[in-house]
């Protein structure tokens, strides 16, 4: 148990921090930081299956169309939230990005109900229209949608849905969802440094070897979240995820500078009611309503 509590901590305090790690590359389009992510991640995690000699089982994991089309999805899900998150880190907006994932378990909530048919008690549904109410809050003051927070909860949960289709650990996981969008990346590689419009080459030299460390950035914290998940009941760890949002809110706050307007603190005061009353009407239940708990990337 306290093995499992130190690995929890550590793949969500990491995440957390991640946008330290992404303010590096801040003069890099979102686009090529992204792709650079994708290849680095897949060179390490090819590394780990070719060292475990787990290619095999690589592949019979994908034997049928369901989990074709279930891996598929996850690729793009996955990929479109790193880009959003990216994006948004070097373009001044952690506070939102610290919004979205605080949002993302009860929008993971709000999806079982509609595609997995589960049921919720009254004070999980009172806690859905809070955090809507956050959001309408948010929307009216800056007179449109936090867009940023709302793709990134909303990819972040059709990706634990698409999860749920295809049994895979986080290893072979990451795998695939980096191997289907490989070629893209690649070949969007390529064109901007034929272009002359790549930034890679212009990156000092130990920024370059700070990007080619995106495979270890992205794959150690999904590992140190598996092995927590083996041993942690899941309540205890939809108790830990909060470290992550937490720890980038105050990063944004109190490193990067950004605004936090009180409009925006009732805004995550709805939000931060909103996963107390689901926690507190979960246990009550005792039957936690969200089984939607993928790996974070």
């Amino acid at each position: 148990m306290k093995q499992g509590i130190v690995y929890a901590v550590l793949s969500y305090l990491a995440w957390g921090l991640l946008p330290l790690y992404w303010r590096l590359f801040q003069e890099m389009p979102a686009w090529e930081v992204l792709a650079h992510r994708v290849v680095w991640a897949f060179v390490f995690v090819a590394l780990l299956v070719t060292a475990g000699k787990q290619w095999k089982p690589l592949k019979k994991v994908v034997s049928d169309k369901r989990s074709r089309i279930a891996v598929a999805l996850c690729s793009v899900f996955i990929s479109a939230n790193w880009l959003i998150f990216i994006w948004a880190v070097n373009n001044d907006h952690v506070v939102e990005t610290s919004l979205g994932y605080y949002m993302n378990p009860l929008i993971s909530i709000l999806m079982a109900v509609v595609f997995l048919k589960e049921r919720l008690s009254v004070g999980q549904w009172i806690a859905i229209g809070l955090a809507g109410t956050g959001v309408v809050v948010m929307a009216v003051e800056f007179g449109s949608l936090p867009w940023v927070s709302l793709s990134l909860a909303v990819s972040f949960a059709l990706y634990g849905l698409a999860k749920k289709a295809v049994k895979l650990d986080a290893l072979l996981g990451l795998t695939w969802e980096t191997m289907i969008v490989l070629p893209v990346a690649l070949i969007y590689l390529v064109f901007v440094q034929t272009q002359g419009t790549g930034t890679f080459t212009e990156l000092p030299v130990l920024k370059m070897l700070f990007l080619l460390l995106a495979g270890p950035a992205t794959a150690l914290p999904l590992f140190w979240f598996a092995k927590a998940t083996r041993v942690l009941p899941l309540s205890l760890v939809g108790f830990i995820q909060y470290i992550a949002p937490t720890t980038s809110l105050l990063l944004a706050i109190f490193v990067f500078d950004e605004p936090f307007e009180s409009s925006q603190f009732i805004s995550f005061a709805f939000i931060w009611l909103a996963l107390i009353v689901y926690s507190a009407a979960s246990f009550v239940r005792n039957k936690p309503a969200n089984r939607l708990n993928p790996e974070r990337t």
